[in-house]
């Protein structure tokens, strides 16, 4: 008799179906696992046999065989620890493994019998309620499995309390969907002083989703208005809360099963490795770039990343995903983010301050500025020079527009992109492309005149100019104009970048 049980394989944020397959035969006792798995579900053969033996049961002396079908797709975490059980209850004839045909399961064992949390439960319970079927998974991630709607989830604390609720003993409750997190306060616009033109790139580059760099000093207040972009940017729709809470379950750190409205803000130390930022490891996880997907990836002090770090960004900057390869699968993640960066002039950072005059310039800011390459800076929307502050800006008093009021007109600014783009994959004027973008950002007569001079003058590559339609198409849209005219190219151009200081 073979007992089978469903589980899932995930492959970046899809959840490929499995079927565990269990046979017991005659002959030495022995227990494999076949059907291409990793280290972890090989070794779930000594936790399955603890907890087996947790519950008072023991192994047939019997050759006990594991087969995990398609045996072409690679089988990687210990959350095949739980179907594997089941599927050997199955076929010892402890449970009737036709009570498990209608569900999905997943989950880790623990020597005791007791199950424990394992990455991308959310996404099975979605896989699970494609196929009209249940999902079995541990306790402690059944409020992240109730996310999925309209699916059954049972959700366990242990193997016996599983094997009783199928038995129809003791029924377990069906759990409740995790807490909804509103954002919470962040930096006020207030507190940054001076830095008006730094502060309307920071408007402009939330309303449209658009890339930022701000090259300044150090205590400019770089850093300080990178932090104030989540005030301003809106609270993620429910659509888009459900695809980051996505990532964050296949990473495994969707706490506790709450979904936050917030959008990711991501601050990586500028030491990060390629597959930290990027995503990759033994197990394909997801990197910074993807954890921050709809949100903020913020990389201070950008020269210092590693170059080729830095350039792995371009890809997931113009696609908006990352592919990860493997000798044995590719592994694709959503990557849809706003780069936030910054960067000193210079290596000591005081280029251009005649009280503290860079004694190398200009070759100081040429060698520092050109460890970034000129591909990834193309692909940033807006470069902004921040002036340093003096002494007579720390002591006027707070401006009097702060984030409330800039994240009104943000607001207003992305519903108009709502409306315009209904119907299609864009969100944001960042993301219009091709023949869409000349019908929405296609400029005036004296806007087109502008922009035909300045792609000369400037030496505007094709995307250059793309990019500058998307930024003029977002300031008309803060202006509530429906044409793009002459002096929202004109301001588009001023934040194009501009070779290093000589």
């Amino acid at each position: 008799m073979v007992a089978t049980v469903s589980t899932v394989a995930y492959l970046g944020l899809e959840a490929r179906a499995v079927e565990v397959q269990c046979q017991l035969v005659p002959g030495l006792p022995n227990f494999i696992v076949v059907g291409l798995p990793d280290k972890a579900v090989a070794e779930s053969r000594e936790r399955v046999r603890n907890a087996i033996a947790a519950i008072g049961l023991s192994l047939p002396p019997k050759r006990i065989t594991v087969n995990l079908s398609p045996a072409d797709l690679p089988k990687e975490g210990s959350h095949f620890d739980l179907p594997i059980a089941l599927a050997l209850l199955g076929a010892m004839g402890v449970i009737d493994a036709e009570t498990l045909a209608g569900y999905v399961v997943v989950g880790e064992l623990g020597l005791d019998g007791r199950t424990a949390p394992s990455p991308g439960v959310l996404l099975a319970a979605l896989h699970a309620g494609g196929q009209e079927m249940g999902l079995v998974c541990p306790a402690a991630q059944g409020a992240e499995a109730a996310w999925a709607g309209q699916v059954e989830v049972v959700a366990a604390p242990d193997l016996l309390s599983l094997l009783n609720h199928f038995k129809g003993t003791s029924a377990l409750s069906p759990p409740q969907p995790g807490p909804v997190e509103m954002p919470a306060r962040t930096t006020d616009l207030k507190q940054v002083k001076g830095q008006e033109v730094a502060k309307r790139a920071l408007e402009i580059a939330a309303a449209g989703g658009h890339n930022l760099l701000m090259v300044g000093p150090p205590g400019a207040g770089k850093s300080l208005m990178a932090s104030c972009l989540s005030g301003i940017l809106p609270d993620l729709t429910p659509g888009e809360a459900l695809e980051t809470s996505m990532v964050a379950s296949v990473a495994g750190v969707l706490d506790g099963g709450r979904i936050s409205r917030a959008r990711p803000f991501r601050n990586p130390h500028h030491s990060a490795s390629m597959a930290a930022l990027v995503g990759g490891g033994l197990k394909a996880r997801p990197g910074e770039v993807s954890m921050a997907h709809l949100g903020v990836l913020f990389l201070d002090e950008l020269p210092e990343f590693q170059r080729a770090v830095l350039d792995s960004l371009r890809q997931p900057l113009e696609t908006g995903e990352v592919t990860v390869a493997r000798a044995n699968a590719h592994v694709t993640f959503p990557a849809r983010v706003q780069l936030i960066a910054a960067m000193n002039p210079c290596r000591c950072g005081h280029l251009g301050d005649p009280a503290l005059a860079c004694s190398r310039a200009p070759r100081c800011a040429a060698d520092y500025q050109a460890k970034v390459s000129g591909p990834l800076l193309d692909r940033i929307d807006l470069h902004v020079e921040v002036q340093a502050v003096t002494a007579a800006d720390l002591v006027l008093p707070p401006p009097a527009e702060g984030s409330a009021e800039v994240a009104a007109r943000v607001a207003t600014a992305r519903a108009v992109q709502t409306v315009r783009y209904e119907g299609s994959k864009v969100r944001t004027n960042a993301e219009v492309d091709g023949e869409r973008l000349e019908d929405v950002a296609g400029p005036d007569e004296a806007g087109r005149q502008l922009l035909a001079q300045a792609a000369v003058a400037m030496k505007l590559s094709a995307r250059g100019y793309t990019r500058v339609l998307r930024v003029a198409r977002t300031i008309a849209d803060l202006a509530g104009a429906e044409k793009v005219g002459r002096i929202h190219v004109a301001e588009a151009l001023s934040y194009r970048r501009r070779p290093p200081v000589n």
